[in-house]
């Protein structure tokens, strides 16, 4: 076993410029965004997966979904050829999530946790999403419960029981009546600004390892402009980089996902941003830069 704040191996940033999971308005942005994102990160070895960049067919009431299918199974071809290193995921939407973390899942069972950093629960399903984007819908797949061409094998499935939701403050009402249905944890904006509270309720999962879900909208959009879907009230990015950096000291870092960066006019700013944040972890060595 790996010591806590450690991966195994050398890091895989898979970049999957993925938009048609998006509900948001110009999604394609979304696919500037992971190519931006990727740069930010330092890797062994840097994959692109081929995405098409078409739109899909609507589907049994999701969005493209034929076009998210085949996103699928390029993301899990791709991922066949990284070996044993651990794995960044660069997108695009939040429903490149799918393969990353049923990858993860598959390989650490109940020791994972997965840490779903994002505004809002992706935990609709086809019947209750108000929107058809499948990024509302991947954490739910994930669990086992979505549309029955992107659901991970019975191995790669989440448990309720290894999720905490932290940040989320858009939610939809079928998705507050999941959560409190499943006890699922969750931690608020306002407890967020204690790390020590993220690492608590992670440790209560029993796991030893952790990987990240970062969907950008976390971030309150007066510090971060970069989103294709603000919601106020949401993390400063000096909040997120403690968070980020308490869990990759206290847990052993399985992997991570990084979503939703639509870059806006002052998309450098945004990287300067984000550069800052991810400085520090586990995954990024770099010196740190002033945050302004």
């Amino acid at each position: 076993m790996t010591e806590p704040g450690r991966s195994n191996g050398s890091h895989t940033v898979l970049v999957i410029p993925q938009w048609q999971g998006s509900a948001a308005h110009n999604p394609q942005r979304l696919t500037e965004g992971a190519h931006r994102l990727s740069t930010l990160l330092p890797a062994a070895r840097r994959t692109v997966v081929d995405i098409d960049p078409r739109p899909g067919q609507d589907q049994d009431g999701v969005r493209h979904l034929d076009m998210l299918t085949h996103s699928l199974e390029a993301t899990r071809a791709a991922l066949g050829q990284s070996g044993d290193d651990t794995l960044i995921a660069v997108g695009g939407d939040c429903g490149i999530e799918l393969a990353p973390v049923a990858r993860v899942v598959a390989r650490h069972g109940d020791s994972l946790a997965v840490v779903w950093f994002d505004a809002h629960a992706d935990l609709n399903t086809p019947d209750t999403s108000p929107t058809g984007g499948f990024h509302g819908m991947v954490l739910r797949t994930l669990l086992g419960q979505g549309p029955s061409q992107l659901l991970p094998r019975p191995e790669e499935r989440l448990s309720t029981r290894k999720i905490v939701l932290a940040g989320a403050r858009a939610l939809d009402p079928a998705e507050l009546d999941f959560i409190d249905s499943e006890g699922i944890r969750t931690l608020s904006v306002q407890e967020l600004r204690e790390p020590g509270q993220l690492v608590s309720a992670v440790a209560a999962t029993g796991a030893t390892h952790v990987y990240i879900h970062l969907d950008l909208d976390v971030l309150d959009p007066e510090h971060f402009t970069s989103l294709s879907c603000p919601e106020p009230g949401g993390l400063h990015p000096d909040q997120l980089r403690a968070a980020l950096h308490a869990l990759t000291k206290r847990f052993n870092f399985a992997g991570m996902g990084i979503t939703e960066h639509a870059p806006a006019a002052d998309a450098a700013s945004s990287d300067h941003v984000l550069q800052r944040i991810l400085d520090g972890t586990a995954f990024q060595q770099r010196q740190p830069v002033p945050l302004v």
